[in-house]
Parts: structure tokens; C-alpha cells; sequence
């Protein structure tokens, strides 16, 4: 199989994990719960690290890595449908799957700009932390994401985000968007697929 043939992420995937989403008892306090939700959002940015490390390996050019990146974002990031006939079960589900691609749309901005604009300038990752909850307390959420972003580019080269940080910040975007860099971190560092079965 060429590179350009590779599938790095694909619908059916998606719709597995969303098929577990609809079948489970869902309960974030529950441990179980908890790690399925987890390994929904950490098998989406695998996929990513995948698609930048072919990039950074010269399997894909830049404009080929934003066009599969693009691809993934619109699978993991389209609304999700539940097919769970208790509306109020639904909407409860579909609030968690949206927590998920909350987290993520950092992890494919960052990579994006990875492949554009190569990383950030060097820092303590904690400064861009930092940076991000200052902006999201004076509502200025764009430059949160950009201060993410720019942290994101960093952790594709391999610096490291100390996660306690998270105890720090109040619950918003910028701990959603944080969320998602420490999968982007644990994908970078071991790509390995998550398995979508475990029965």
C-alpha cells in the first residue's frame, strides 16, 4: 500500500466508537466510562500524530498532510448521531461526545499550524498555559486557542507538558483544549492504535 492509499482515520472508525458511545451506561465520575471517552479522543489524535510524522518523514507533503488532517477534523468534528431513542439519554451522550471534539479541535489546529508555520518559539510550556487562562479570563478565547496552539507545536517536537498544570485551571476551554494536548502528547510518544473492540 502507497502512502497516498494509506488511511489514516475513516467514518467507520468513528461511527465504531460512537456505535460504544450509544450501547454503554455512560457515567464521567465511573473509571470505565471515563477511559472510553479517553480512548475515543486519544485513537483521533493518534491519527494525527500519524499524519504529522508522515509529514515530518517526507511520506506526505505538506499540502497532501493538511488535506488528510482536514479529512480526519471533518469526521471527528461533524455532529454526531446517536441513534438512542430516550432524548434525554441522548442529549447526555452527545454532550460528552461533544467534550471530546472540544479537546480536539486544538490537537488539529496545532498540528495544522505545525505543518504551515513548523513549531512555536521555545518556552516554558507552563507560559503558554499560562498565557491561554489569562485570555480566556478576559474573554479573548481566540488568543487562548492561539497560546494552545503554539504549545501544541512544541509537544510535536517534543516538549513535554507537565499535566498538573490542569489542577490550576478553573473548567472551560482552556482545560478542554489542555485536555486534548496531553492526548496529542501521549500520541506523539506512542502512536499505537487504540483498540476499538474488547469483547
Amino acid at each position: 500500500m502507497t502512502e497516498a492509499e494509506e488511511t489514516y482515520y475513516t467514518e467507520e472508525r468513528w461511527q465504531n466508537w460512537l456505535s460504544r458511545v450509544e450501547e454503554e451506561e455512560l457515567d464521567p465520575e465511573n473509571e470505565d466510562s471515563a477511559r472510553l471517552l479517553l480512548n475515543l479522543q486519544d485513537d483521533a489524535a493518534i491519527a494525527v500524530a500519524k499524519i504529522v510524522s508522515a509529514y515530518e518523514e517526507d511520506r506526505l507533503d505538506d499540502e497532501e498532510a493538511i488535506e488528510e488532517l482536514e479529512r480526519v477534523r471533518t469526521i471527528v468534528l461533524s455532529e454526531p448521531e446517536l441513534d438512542i431513542d430516550d432524548d434525554a439519554a441522548r442529549e447526555d451522550k452527545e454532550m460528552l461526545v461533544d467534550g471530546v471534539q472540544t479537546s480536539l479541535v486544538c490537537v488539529f489546529y496545532a498540528a495544522e499550524e505545525y505543518i504551515v508555520a513548523g513549531a512555536a518559539e521555545e518556552a516554558p510550556m507552563g507560559e503558554y498555559v499560562e498565557a491561554a487562562a489569562a485570555a480566556e479570563r478576559d474573554d479573548d478565547m481566540d488568543a487562548a486557542l492561539g497560546y494552545l496552539v503554539q504549545a501544541g507545536t512544541r509537544i510535536i517536537v517534543g516538549d513535554e507538558l507537565d499535566m498538573a498544570v490542569v489542577d490550576d485551571l478553573e473548567y472551560g476551554l482552556v482545560s478542554e483544549w489542555v485536555n486534548g494536548l496531553d492526548s496529542l502528547q501521549s500520541a506523539m510518544s506512542d502512536p499505537e492504535v487504540v483498540e476499538e473492540e474488547e469483547d
